[in-house]
């Protein structure tokens, strides 16, 4: 059974999702001192992705991933996890904040920081637990 769209939801699908990407993305790097992070950017980006796959079909939605949702979820983990390695590193307890001044061609001085990591990790497998859950629960209604 293919998911019959309107021309008005195909037409917000292409419009929205590089616009809920990068809403995404400003959540996941305003996170650190600000409401956000992670979490709540990964499920904003889940959203775009299952609402691209509500206006297109499953196929195209898979397609725009490049990767296995589930493979995100691995990546996530692992970064997660390595985040907390730099500090045992230096002699402090897991997880211990550190921040790296690093210098961008346009955006002068930067700060990394070991909590970017870990949200990193986290939004990796938001996204990929979320859409392994909704594209499988599609594929599964597909199949009926």
């Amino acid at each position: 059974m293919k998911i019959e769209s309107s021309l008005i939801l195909r037409a917000a699908g292409h419009f929205l999702l590089p616009l809920l990407i990068i809403f995404s993305l400003f959540l996941l790097l305003r996170g650190h001192n600000e409401p956000g992070g992670g979490f709540i950017a990964g499920l904003v980006a889940a959203a775009a992705v299952a609402l691209y796959m509500f206006s297109m079909d499953i196929q195209t939605a898979r397609k725009i991933l490049y990767v296995d949702p589930r493979d995100l979820i691995g990546g996530g983990l692992t970064l997660a996890v390595l985040s907390g390695v730099p500090a045992v590193l230096q002699g402090k307890a897991f997880f211990t904040t550190l921040w790296w001044p690093v210098t961008l061609p346009l955006l002068g001085e930067v700060k990394l920081s070991t909590p970017l990591f870990f949200d990193i990790g986290v939004y990796l497998v938001v996204v990929g637990s979320v859409l392994t859950i909704v594209l499988n629960l599609a594929e599964a209604e597909d199949h009926d």
